[in-house]
């Protein structure tokens, strides 16, 4: 059975998505399943078909997030020691060679990627050019734009 990475505060975020799941959403379905079965006549009734399609989806996100977590690799990325190497969990400072802006990201599993929080996915192509090298690297990462060149300036365990 494979693992997948996942930091701390990703685990945390299910962990507390699936209680809410569980503790909220499931009973309130539950009630409107309820409700919608008193107004009589299920075949027609648009209201109980909602509750159940509900029903259905948060059923299906209570497995997931229980099966991810069972499987999850979790990370805490300040007791990382990589001695400066980007990894999993790394946050990392760049400067784009061409233009000379500068970016942070933090590199995490595929639930907690959010680019606009600077928090990119490993699988992104970002981080793959950047996992393995170490500040004052260059790596150049494929864009749509076209290949950008970052110089790494800084890298973090936070």
């Amino acid at each position: 059975m494979a693992t997948f990475p996942i930091t701390k505060r990703g685990a945390e975020l299910l962990k507390a998505e699936l209680h809410r799941l569980k503790t909220q959403d499931r009973p309130n379905v539950i009630n409107a399943i309820a409700e919608a079965r008193a107004q009589g006549d299920l075949s027609e009734n648009a209201d109980y078909d909602a509750a159940k399609d509900r029903q259905a989806f948060v059923e299906g996100r209570i497995q997931e997030i229980e099966g991810k977590l069972s499987i999850a690799q979790v990370i805490d990325p300040a007791d990382l020691k990589a001695d400066g190497r980007v990894v999993f969990g790394a946050t990392v400072e760049l400067e784009d060679e061409e233009s000379g802006d500068k970016v942070v990201y933090q590199i995490v599993g595929e639930d907690e990627a959010d680019i606009k929080l600077g928090r990119v996915n490993i699988s992104s192509p970002i981080a793959r050019a950047l996992i393995g090298k170490s500040e004052g690297d260059s790596a150049d990462v494929q864009a749509p734009g076209g290949v950008k060149t970052y110089e790494i300036i800084a890298v973090s365990y936070v």
